[in-house]
């Protein structure tokens, strides 16, 4: 019996496709392993820290996700009590078919179902693959949620940068028109050259409105996120622009199996999947089970002359269920969940392969934003240069005023350019650490992660070349 109890079929060897190393590894100078569970500090801002930490703290939906963990670890701490000794009791009012009498039944029942032939053991698989996906629902909403936080910090910063360059723009915009209206009084430019300097002070003007609407859609995000109705007055005040400093990762493709939430639902479907086969296997077989009842008599109500009354009887016993025919729909509903077992295989590998994917794709935009990054600070650095000479020469009275004010603009508007390259390369940081499923496991009171199901995993190659 005990044998037959444990004749699960085994589980599927998983063999993840995955590559020996990163394509795009990008190398650096040697830095310090970013972890992945705090990939964010790279960035070097108290207040991002601080944001992160708040967002875990009170984030709605990883608090749902909390809720639905400890609902699943609830139900599968007694999985296994449908397959423990059972004792119930009931009443009844019994009335005899001639209506002559009437009785008052009352009684205790006992079963213990076996859980042969594979029950148990599927039972007990479904269970886990449910705790485990839930676990990584978990995971996979501090995950986005992180992400969301670092990527709407950045957007913000940004736009803040952008609209104190584009007001400074704007003011030597006005500059530049008051200047060429004082040529027109004096008959040294046409008139068509003020309205130019008008339409341009305009356009500046009207630049402001992108900046200043997505700071405040930025804010708007972050409050949500941090579950307040309104964003912190702090946020508004123009800080610096996150700026992404040193770091390493040193881990190898294998180790998505670890870390990316996707990939862990794809595992955790396929132990469900496994335990439904299971359960859908024994339905082909006998149940197996023991019962027992006591049950008690009193008459109520006579028509007879005699009675004997009250009586008492125990019973205990087998109890069979034995399948004899169904039109082989059993028989189906086996073959379906194997079919439904090779699905979940498929998608399995399927994660995996997107999870690759990703990475390699934010592997190759980092290093080609990294790039743009360079160039516009060089870019930068020489106008800032340009610049400076022009504003010296004004100075010396060498150059004309306006000579000097288009060289500031031309600057301001290179570090404009700057100011996007340098989100854009923090942006592809934060897609990269997403694709990862770097995020901090549930610590605290949160429900801690369950371990993986035992289910034998292909290794590969266990190192990769180091990135910055």
């Amino acid at each position: 019996m005990g044998a037959l109890a444990g004749c699960a079929a085994p589980l599927p060897k998983l063999t993840p496709p995955l590559p020996a190393q990163w394509q795009h590894a990008i190398a650096s100078n040697p830095a310090k392993p970013t972890d992945l569970h705090g990939w964010w500090h790279a960035f070097g801002d108290p207040e991002l820290n601080t944001l992160v930490d708040r967002a875990l703290a009170r984030n709605l939906d990883v608090a749902q996700a909390v809720q639905r963990l400890r609902a699943s670890r609830t139900m599968d701490r007694h999985a296994h009590a449908r397959f423990l000794p059972a004792l119930s009791a009931r009443t009844n009012d019994a009335v005899d078919p001639d209506a002559t009498a009437s009785y008052f039944v009352a009684g205790f029942d006992a079963s213990w179902e076996l859980g042969m032939f594979g029950r148990s053991e599927g039972v007990r698989r479904v269970s886990q693959g449910d705790l485990n996906a839930r676990a990584a629902d978990l995971q996979a909403a501090r995950v986005s949620l992180v992400a969301e936080v670092v990527r709407e910090w950045i957007d913000l910063r940004a736009a803040q940068k952008q609209e104190q360059l584009l007001l400074k723009i704007s003011r030597a915009r006005h500059r530049q028109w008051q200047l060429l209206q004082v040529r027109q009084r004096l008959q040294l430019v046409p008139p068509m050259t003020v309205d130019q300097a008008q339409a341009a002070y305009a356009e500046a003007e009207a630049a402001l409105a992108a900046p200043r609407q997505a700071i405040n859609a930025s804010a708007q995000r972050l409050a949500v996120l941090l579950a307040q109705n309104h964003p912190d007055p702090a946020w508004l005040e123009p800080g610096r622009q996150p700026e992404l400093g040193a770091w390493q990762l040193d881990d190898a493709p294998a180790e998505l199996l670890r870390t990316r939430p996707e990939i862990a639902q794809a595992e955790a479907q396929v132990l469900n999947a496994a335990g439904e086969l299971d359960l859908a296997n024994a339905n082909l077989y006998p149940s197996v089970g023991l019962g027992a009842s006591l049950v008690w008599s009193a008459q109520v109500i006579n028509n007879r002359k005699f009675s004997q009354s009250p009586n008492g009887i125990a019973s205990i016993g087998p109890l069979l269920n034995i399948p004899l025919f169904d039109w082989g729909m059993r028989l189906a509903a086996k073959h379906a969940r194997g079919y439904e077992l090779q699905a979940s295989l498929l998608a399995y590998r399927q994660a995996v392969l997107k999870g690759v994917a990703e990475v390699e794709t934010a592997l190759g935009s980092l290093g080609q934003q990294a790039q743009r990054e360079d160039h516009s600070l060089a870019a930068w650095k020489a106008l800032q240069h340009a610049e400076k000479a022009l504003q010296t020469r004004v100075g010396l009275h060498l150059g004309s005023p306006l000579a000097g004010i288009d060289g500031q603009v031309a600057a301001d508007q290179a570090a404009i350019a700057l100011a996007d390259a340098r989100a854009a390369h923090s942006l592809a940081y934060v897609a990269l650490f997403k694709a990862l499923g770097g995020a901090p496991l549930p610590k605290g009171d949160a429900p801690k992660a369950p371990a993986r199901a035992s289910s034998p995993v292909a290794s590969t190659a266990d190192s990769g070349k180091a990135m910055h």
